[in-house]
């Protein structure tokens, strides 16, 4: 039975959360030097007159204090509304309305390699620790995890460039919907790359819960009357070792949704990363703030249904 009370404070603390998000990027992004202005015009604005540049600054809603300004940006986000591109002209809504989907699919597709992977390789090496495919298997997890992902991604587009001449498709984004072998084209490589550090860390997970599980006595007994191997791994091992599994997988869900920029700016994906760092460089604030809080919501909202399945799984827990 769902506690309603647990479930009305996590609320609260994600609320709590996301104001939080939001101021700071609100100060952070106004104490990097320079503004909208100096981003479109460069360095001609030093070439503006005091009522040239008065008139830009009321244009683009920067001569009000910081205070006044904040207060506009969440009174229209209260409302639906997360503004106006500095640099474009068009709404947030619909810039983060075209990304999302992208950087969504990416996360999914990355998250569900990568823990495919990750528990098969944990419990091939957690069934014979010690073994030699215990030490490749953990050692190939090291190596996944050593590999900042924009090495490796630069090397993936290398590598397909040179033997198949396959390079990042610039142009528009097939989605899912429309073509699956168009879209996996543009999808499937940036993805087995974001899954390579994911499959890492649920493999060494789930090898240690798996050895540990392995141990029980509630495992010996099962053993002891007899069962199928198969069965003892499925329904006594893997199934109390799921905990830790979903809650890490969750967690590295929700930190792909906010990290996949450089992925995104490598393979030419029209994503909320990429989204994010052209905004960054434009000083577009209301772009910026609307991406970040974003992938915050999504965020809060992974992590709070990570929870909602742990207490599914764990039935101690509901009581909490």
């Amino acid at each position: 039975m769902l506690n309603w009370r647990w479930l009305g404070s996590r609320l609260l603390g994600a609320l709590i959360t996301l104001l939080g998000v939001t101021v700071v990027v609100f100060v952070v992004l106004r104490t990097i030097p320079g503004n909208a202005i100096t981003a479109s015009l460069g360095i001609e604005s030093g070439t503006l007159t005091p009522a040239q540049r008065a008139s830009l600054e009321h244009f683009y809603g920067i001569d009000r204090p910081w205070f006044a300004q904040l207060w506009a940006w969440i009174s229209g986000v209260a409302h639906g509304d997360l503004g106006l591109s500095l640099t474009n002209g068009k709404s947030v809504t619909s810039l983060v309305a075209s990304s999302l989907p992208v950087t969504v699919e990416l996360a999914v597709l990355s998250a569900l390699i990568g823990t495919a992977l990750g528990v098969v390789l944990g419990v091939l090496a957690g069934s014979r620790p010690g073994r030699a495919s215990d030490s490749l298997t953990q050692g190939a997890s090291l190596v996944g995890l050593a590999i900042p992902e924009f090495v490796l991604g630069t090397a993936v587009v290398t590598l397909l460039a040179e033997a198949f001449h396959y390079f990042p498709d610039t142009g528009t984004f097939v989605p899912l919907t429309s073509s699956v072998s168009g879209n996996m084209s543009q999808i499937l490589y940036p993805s087995l790359v974001l899954a390579v550090a994911f499959a890492a860390n649920v493999m060494r997970t789930t090898r240690s819960e798996y050895v540990e599980m392995a141990e029980a006595d509630y495992v010996r007994t099962a053993r002891g009357k007899g069962l199928s191997p198969g069965r003892v791994r499925t329904s006594h091992i893997l199934r109390n070792a799921t905990i830790p599994i979903v809650t890490l997988t969750g967690i590295q869900f929700g930190y792909l949704l906010g990290g996949t920029v450089i992925i995104e700016q490598i393979f030419a994906l029209p994503g909320m990363g990429r989204l994010l760092f052209t905004a960054i460089s434009n000083r577009d604030y209301p772009v910026v703030q609307g991406t970040v809080l974003v992938i915050a919501v999504l965020f809060v909202l992974v992590n709070l249904l990570v929870d909602l399945l742990y207490r599914m799984i764990d039935p101690r827990t509901r009581a909490a």
